[in-house]
């Protein structure tokens, strides 16, 4: 196809495809679903090689939001069975953070569910970075605490941490539909605040809220625009008590097609595959690897994820390699000495767009779940019961989690 030929010069050239262009990706047909993932593969592959990088989620605080996001399980007023506990301590979650570095993660994610911290809240999670750097050489953390106050990156930033997380989740036209209690703009500001305490940006989406393939092009484009080093790409997990509960829309080819246009939106970034790969791409996850170089390991947020040594199996029999903790992760021409550890792109000369002028806030929703992302995450490794139809809810594969993080259960890594 001429146009899948044109996307990949413009991928290993970092040029910006056009509205149209992206638009044709998501339409493409099934028939011709097996050439857009190997043409977004090519890029892939230029820029990353065959690595995979590994991301661990530690949920530092779960439930008791007094957000409204609708995708959310520790929303305001959501009815999901999810474990509910206050903050943990630092050596619990160092501990927590342990298991996933054993499994094999170079990078700790530490979420919190709630608005935003407060000063405590940041001299709590400080101390916790702290913790984990001192016991784990070498180590990344990336930090999701919901919106900042100024002055909170920085101190962030000097306890450790190396990343920062707010996903921007759905276009802004359609942002008020999805939460009210907070705006675009907020999420625009704290992003902007990170990076100018140089922490290296990570912002991504939620894909099926009911958004339409114009709105999934608003959001990677605003995403370009921002310049994170990382965009997650999360599948809505319809949890049971919340507004989206009856939101299937998606098929693992429809996800694979969203996950080959963020690649041709964002070539040179850490595309990461998050909340609900399990229950949307099912036994299609390892085609989805040919697209992003980064996945999470193990558990997420308030729902449980394919084992991780299943996750470890899937990256060798696909043909992939677990990025080691030596490697950088992004290309040559992203990192910024002395930003992200070295794992941050810089925002001057970056191929995902110019941080400049760029507005959109991000939270590891799903993935590394923000405050409000947290609990749409993840998926069960249950055993499938019976055969489903194309389209049709997979509630058998979503589960609360129960083990790890605010239990006397071992996790998942």
């Amino acid at each position: 196809m001429d146009l899948l030929n044109t996307l990949v010069d413009k991928g290993l050239r970092r040029e910006l495809p056009t509205r149209e262009e992206a638009l044709a990706v998501l339409a493409t047909s099934d028939d011709d679903l097996l050439d857009v993932v190997a043409a977004a593969g090519k890029v892939r592959r230029h820029w990353f090689g065959r690595r995979v990088k590994l991301n661990y989620l530690v949920n530092l605080k779960s439930g008791l939001c007094p957000e409204d996001c609708s995708y959310c399980s520790q929303r305001l007023g959501s009815k999901a069975d999810i474990l509910k506990y206050t903050w943990l301590k630092p050596d619990d979650a160092s501990k927590a953070a342990a298991a996933g570095l054993a499994g094999g993660a170079k990078r700790v994610c530490l979420v919190a569910s709630g608005r935003g911290p407060t000063d405590r809240d940041v001299d709590r999670v400080s101390d916790t970075i702290k913790a984990i750097k001192e016991q784990n050489e070498g180590v990344e953390v990336c930090a999701c605490l919901g919106l900042l106050s100024d002055g909170q990156a920085e101190r962030l930033r000097e306890a450790g941490a190396d990343a920062y997380n707010h996903n921007l989740n759905t276009s802004e036209s359609t942002y008020g539909d999805i939460t009210t209690t907070h705006t675009y703009a907020d999420r625009v500001d704290t992003v902007n605040k990170a990076h100018a305490a140089g922490l290296s940006a990570c912002s991504g989406l939620i894909a099926g809220m009911g958004e339409s393939d114009e709105d999934l092009v608003d959001v990677v484009y605003s995403l370009r625009e921002l310049d994170p080093d990382s965009v997650p790409v999360n599948f809505l997990i319809p949890f049971e008590g919340t507004p989206l509960a009856k939101e299937w829309n998606l098929t693992p080819q429809r996800c694979l097609r969203i996950l080959a246009m963020v690649r041709f939106v964002c070539p040179d970034v850490e595309v990461r595959i998050a909340g609900g790969r399990e229950v949307h791409l099912r036994t299609m996850q390892p085609l989805a690897l040919h697209l992003a170089n980064s996945i999470f390991l193990g558990d997420y947020l308030t729902s449980e994820g394919q084992a991780g040594k299943a996750d470890l199996e899937m990256i060798a029999d696909a043909g992939f390699e677990v990025e080691g903790a030596g490697e950088v992760t992004l290309p040559e021409h992203r990192v910024t000495a002395g930003t992200g550890a070295g794992v941050c792109g810089s925002h001057e000369d970056a191929g995902c767009g110019s941080h400049e002028g760029a507005g959109c806030g991000s939270a590891e929703s799903a993935g590394c779940g923000s405050h409000e992302g947290a609990g749409v995450c993840g998926s069960a490794a249950a055993p499938v019961a019976e055969t489903k139809a194309a389209g049709e809810p997979r509630t058998d594969l979503v589960a609360v989690r129960r083990r790890g993080a605010g239990t006397d259960l071992a996790p998942n890594a």
